[in-house]
């Protein structure tokens, strides 16, 4: 029963608010730290994925292929660059402790760019093309309205 007293006091006694509170930044900054080596881990990965591609399609005749060897490797550096989006969003967060909302829209804008790049348009429907006009036209809202708003009540 002292255990769970011991384990539960600080859960419910306002006065200790501010040593949990610490807790908790210290758990965030571990699994932001953590996160950030993994999305490191993934953009080297995506890196040499990129090499071996590239290596293998200079290799091969390009023939009537090379627009579909070009999307596909638009589409891997796209995939690198939204990886190093997400780790500075990750970075940012660990030095101020704010997610930046504008980082955010700004790495979703990437990646629906990145699938506009890639797609094929001959094996999509037109729901599917107007669901994807109408993602890009809320995240360009979103973007204009967040770029407005820091532009009035700048953060810093």
């Amino acid at each position: 029963m002292r255990l769970l007293r011991k384990l539960f006091t600080p859960l419910v006694d306002n006065r200790l608010n501010d040593d949990f509170m610490i807790f908790l930044d210290k758990v965030e900054d571990f699994f932001a730290k953590v996160l950030s080596l993994a999305m490191i881990g993934v953009v080297l990965f995506a890196i040499l994925d990129l090499g071996v591609v590239l290596t293998k399609e200079m290799l091969k005749p390009t023939l009537g292929s090379f627009s579909s060897t070009l999307l596909k490797v638009f589409g891997l550096f796209l995939n690198i660059l939204i990886a190093l989006e997400i780790t500075q969003n990750i970075t940012s967060y660990l030095k101020s402790h704010v997610i930046q909302i504008e980082m955010v829209i700004i790495t979703s804008l990437i990646a629906v760019a990145r699938k506009i790049i890639i797609l094929d348009f001959q094996k999509i429907s037109e729901s599917e093309l107007l669901a994807l006009a109408a993602t890009i036209i809320a995240l360009s809202f979103c973007y204009w309205a967040v770029r407005r708003t820091n532009a009035k009540y700048p953060f810093h």
